[in-house]
């Protein structure tokens, strides 16, 4: 048995360092342990006490298991001592409860106060630069980015200035997705007929991965987006140059782009005015218009029993009347009838 033992302690052994050798060999990285911004790094710093918190009550609770196991295992000659009527300690029990309590609320603390802050503009070194407003619009299944200052827009890619907070203003013509710049920050749901807000900004230059962090379909693992962030002066001459080309987005463009299918980048030097603002209406009304029809079939089936309610009460009535009336006559043929037997009668009694 001991030997079987020591056998089975060894390949574990030598299981968990072949792991760890294959593992090391994958050079990607998490992005979402790599913060490049002020809202990825509060929330980074959010996931690491998490981490923390958990752990105070996880290793304890593996250690306990695996000393308990090994301590009350079943062998000859166990001295662990043996209590079958013991069942309560108010130690232990302001041990395991107390703890979480008091995990839950520093967490919870913790958590409301960073999203609150968040939802505000972060903080950025330069105060004399306006953020920069990007619309977003998720399709099937493609992302499409507008700039309203500058008047242009591109597919699949976005450019943003490097150190300058950005206002992404987010909707769907399709399905709701989920917009995640992982390095940036936290995700933010795009709806039909909703424009949802979201603040991030890049602190230094760089290339970063976008997507959709939610399934809408047949190829949403294909809804990715290239983030290039860049100085502001490589930012305005970017524009300069997407402005000067002739690739205009059409409003027969646009709803080539909504029609189910993956695109490759793409860049328009223009594009129709309130886009965006057109796309969240549209939808807002359409959601209006499924209410109302539901609340006006809703409606017209309660007309229906009310109609039927007094139909049902008029025939009710009519019936009573016609009851009545039948009652009325039989008692008025009854009377007759006894009135003329009784004048027979007294005819008869005369005549006799």
């Amino acid at each position: 048995m001991k030997k079987r033992s020591k056998l089975r302690g060894v390949m574990l052994l030598i299981s968990g360092l072949l792991t760890t050798v294959l593992l090391s060999g994958c050079d990607g990285k998490f992005v979402v342990f790599d913060p490049q911004g002020p809202v990825a790094q509060t929330q980074f710093r959010l996931i690491i006490l998490s981490a923390i918190l958990c752990a105070i009550v996880v290793v304890p609770v593996l250690a306990i298991t695996v000393f308990i196991v090994w301590r009350y295992r079943d062998k000859p000659g166990n001295t662990a001592p043996y209590k079958p009527h013991w069942d309560d300690s108010k130690v232990l029990e302001i041990l395991w409860w107390g703890i979480p309590i008091v995990i839950i609320a520093i967490l919870g603390g913790y958590t409301a106060r960073d999203t609150y802050a968040l939802a505000k503009t972060p903080k950025t070194a330069v105060t004399d630069v306006k953020p920069i407003k990007i619309q977003v619009t998720s399709l099937d299944w493609k992302w499409l980015f507008q700039y309203p200052d500058q008047n242009i827009a591109t597919v699949n890619y976005v450019h943003i200035p490097a150190g300058v907070q950005v206002h992404f203003e987010l909707t769907s013509d399709a399905p709701m997705n989920s917009f995640w710049i992982p390095q940036l920050g936290g995700q933010e749901y795009t709806m039909p007929g909703m424009a949802m807000s979201l603040w991030l900004q890049a602190d230094k230059p760089g290339e970063y991965y976008g997507t959709g962090a939610n399934f809408s379909g047949k190829e949403f693992a294909h809804m990715r987006f290239n983030v290039v962030a860049e100085s502001q002066a490589d930012f305005n001459k970017w524009v300069d140059t997407v402005k000067s080309s002739d690739h205009e987005l059409t409003e027969a463009g646009y709803n080539e782009l909504t029609q189910k299918g993956k695109s490759d980048e793409q860049t328009f030097s223009s594009y129709p005015p309130d886009l965006f603002d057109s796309v969240v209406v549209k939808n807002g009304a359409h959601h209006m218009d499924m209410d109302m029809d539901m609340n006006m079939d809703m409606g017209t089936d309660s007309d229906k029993n009310k109609s039927n309610d007094q139909n049902s009460q008029a025939e009710g009535q009519k019936s009573n009347d016609a009851d009545a009336h039948d009652m009325n006559h039989m008692d008025g043929m009854d009377m007759s009838d006894m009135n003329m037997s009784n004048n027979s009668s007294s005819e008869m009694n005369h005549n006799h």
